[in-house]
């Protein structure tokens, strides 16, 4: 049985791990996955399934777009893992089996993949949500539909997985006003460079 750490106990498990500074624009997303992991390590009924891995790594790769420096980021990922009980190489190899079974395939394909493959108990999570999102949103034909249809298509694939579409679709909203904030984030920081450099060489 896995021992249920605190979230100061994980904290310093993870800072043993990663001895490195973390700027502040990925540090606020660090620490907000440090404890939903720990969260869901405390809950019982939680699985660590192949869609939960997928959520876990994409997300993680999304966020942490632009991290400098970029060879901190497989040590990062693992002392993430790590602090909260959690297998970072079982956890990447699954998800690279996982997207790979779901690479190159329609959306009523992969409905229907989904559907045959998941447990009527999945442990509803923002990461198990963000990961299915993921993989629907890589569909072959998904960019080809409307948005109208983009939601209705992800609320009916929701419901056939007995998961509340309410609940991912705020997970996703979420997810998706992070990334632009980065990405605006992003821009604003290397704005403010550009200029300290121009006024260094006047």
């Amino acid at each position: 049985m896995k021992v249920k750490l605190t979230v100061s106990d994980s904290k310093k498990v993870f800072h043993e791990q990663f001895p490195y500074v973390i700027s502040g624009l990925y540090k606020r997303i660090v620490d907000e996955m440090l404890v939903e992991l720990n969260l869901l390590n405390h809950q019982n009924e939680f699985m660590q399934d192949d869609l939960f891995c997928v959520g876990l790594t994409e997300t993680f790769k999304e966020l942490t777009k632009g991290y400098k420096p970029e060879e901190h980021l497989i040590l990062l990922f693992d002392s993430l893992c790590n602090s909260c009980n959690f297998e970072p190489k079982k956890i990447k190899d699954i998800s690279k089996k996982t997207l790979e079974e779901y690479k190159e395939k329609s959306l009523k394909e992969i409905s229907i993949l989904l559907s045959e493959k998941s447990t009527s108990n999945l442990y509803s999570s923002r990461m198990l949500n963000l990961g299915i999102y993921l993989i629907i949103s890589n569909a072959n034909d998904f960019k080809d539909i409307k948005d109208s249809e983009k939601n209705k298509t992800i609320s009916d694939i929701f419901n056939k997985l007995n998961l509340s579409f309410n609940k991912a679709e705020k997970d996703i909203g979420i997810y998706k006003s992070i990334l632009v904030r980065m990405e605006q984030a992003k821009e604003l920081l290397q704005e403010a460079k550009i200029k300290a450099n121009k006024e260094k060489n006047k």
